[in-house]
């Protein structure tokens, strides 16, 4: 049998504002302008730009709706909207700036993609219309390192069945040794050896570049693995023409296709905020290129006063009286929504400043302090996920370059003098030891645990190898150098 029963629950639920509120935190300076943008479209009471209210509006005189209408339940004052028309009281770095300055487009980094790079460079060739078919098949197969990881048997399948060309796979290849003739010098490799020979084969060749061919060829994963002493005894070769041959290899391309562009557009990181010293006072402005100023459209406002002033027993009208409302409301709450935006990123990136005081006078990577996003929270006064929502995709500008938010956020490791420093700072340090070291022979994991101990830092071998892996830094035996 069914049953019927009272319960009651005691829960929390975001209201609409409050969702649309941690949307708005956590899009970046670059994608807030398409959001506005995107709001404006559909909400016409929205309007950019600033304009101080010239007469006043209320709806005091106006008479109640029926008492079974859910629309007249709530007094409306235009003044609400209208004195709410711009975001004011921030300090947001270009305020002084003119109309141009404001319409001005972010730099945008324009190039020619590596597969156009190539398809041009095919054109040059004199090649039959079959050949011209399978070269363009092995371009739009080349990945965007500049490898073909494809085998050539898959292909001639794909050009039999795609492009109704049947081919083999001698004659694939012979287009492919053509293609590999191609800038960047090694495009089209089948895998890192090859892709090393083709540049080598452009050298002006002599005994060195001979030697470092014959080691590719014949001695690949001693080299990969830094046994030198097994090569060097391979080939009967002394220890300063291996170090000659071993230098060239060093210097080659292992990622042709990263020296074409593998992007026709880059976009540059714009950031949120501007942090300028000032005779040794650190000053933070918004950036607010891409937020612009907002209002409530006047014309709406007008529609509304009059609406609400005229005869409410007519349904469409009161229809047309709620759509307004509707729409004022939600360009309210935007405007709202924004200038609670503005004022969490400020008082968010006030406290980091606070904290890291010391780095962003000088900008001396050990000077950071070890800092948690629980730290900043309990400084503002809000919860952790806010202050992760707005360390997760900000960026800060300062005079020693555009640093991410969460790159001023570590943990702290304990030292002898009973105070905590950044993994960061211990980081700094390490890599310092270790570009420092004899690269003949670099030094262990244990040896660096040492020498920080030494140091007053109180940290174990593991924790050294996971902050050298975290600097992609290799182990001591392939850092060895002759």
């Amino acid at each position: 049998m069914q049953r019927l029963d009272l319960r009651q629950l005691l829960s929390q639920k975001l209201s609409p504002q409050q969702i649309q509120f941690i949307k708005l935190l956590q899009i970046p300076t670059v994608e807030l302008e398409a959001r506005i943008k995107e709001e404006m479209e559909v909400n016409p009471a929205l309007e950019e730009g600033r304009e101080e209210p010239e007469n006043e509006y209320s709806d005091s005189d106006s008479d109640d709706y029926d008492s079974d209408d859910d629309y007249g339940k709530d007094d409306v004052d235009i003044n609400d909207y209208l004195n709410d028309d711009e975001i004011s009281g921030y300090k947001m770095q270009g305020d002084r700036g003119g109309d141009d300055d404001d319409d001005r487009e972010m730099p945008i980094a324009m190039s020619t993609s590596l597969t156009d790079n190539l398809m041009d460079q095919l054109g040059f060739l004199e090649l039959d219309d079959k050949q011209y078919t399978i070269g363009m098949q092995l371009i739009g197969s080349i990945d965007s390192d500049g490898y073909i990881r494809r085998d050539l048997s898959s292909i001639a399948n794909d050009l039999a069945f795609s492009q109704n060309v049947m081919t083999t796979e001698e004659e694939i290849e012979q287009v492919l040794h053509m293609i590999q003739t191609f800038d960047p010098a090694g495009i089209g490799a089948r895998d890192l050896p090859e892709c090393l020979l083709l540049q080598l084969e452009r050298r002006e060749q002599d005994e060195t570049i001979r030697l470092a061919e014959r080691i590719i060829k014949d001695s690949f994963e001693e080299f990969t693995k830094k046994h030198y002493q097994k090569i060097q005894s391979k080939f009967g070769v002394s220890e300063e023409e291996l170090k000659k041959a071993i230098d060239v290899i060093i210097k080659l391309n292992p990622k042709p296709g990263g020296s074409g562009a593998g992007m026709t557009r880059v976009q540059y990181i714009i950031p949120d905020f501007i942090l300028t010293n000032e005779n040794g006072q650190l000053q933070l402005s918004l950036n607010s290129r891409n937020a612009p100023d907002l209002r409530i459209s006047r014309s709406y406002a007008d529609m509304f006063d009059a609406y609400d002033k005229s005869d409410k027993k007519d349904k469409k009208l009161k229809e047309t009286v709620a759509f307004v409302k509707q729409k004022l409301d939600a360009a309210k709450w935007f405007i709202d929504a924004i200038r609670q935006r503005q004022n969490t990123l400020l008082r968010t990136m006030e406290a980091i400043i606070k904290y890291q005081h010391d780095f962003f006078l000088e900008g001396d990577e050990s000077q950071l302090r070890p800092m948690i996003l629980k730290d900043i929270a309990e400084e503002i006064g809000m919860d952790i996920s806010t202050v992760s929502r707005v360390a997760n995709s900000k960026a800060v500008q300062t005079e020693f370059g555009i640093y991410p938010l969460k790159y001023f956020f570590s943990e702290g490791i304990a030292t002898d003098s009973g105070e905590d420093a950044s993994s960061r700072e211990v980081k700094h340090i390490l890599k310092e030891i270790i570009d420092k070291e004899n690269k003949r022979k670099p030094l262990s994991d244990e040896k660096i645990e040492k020498l920080l101990n030494d140091k007053g830092y109180n940290i174990a071998r593991r924790t050294v190898a996971k902050y050298r892996e975290q600097l992609n830094i290799p182990v001591a035996r392939l850092r060895k150098e002759l």
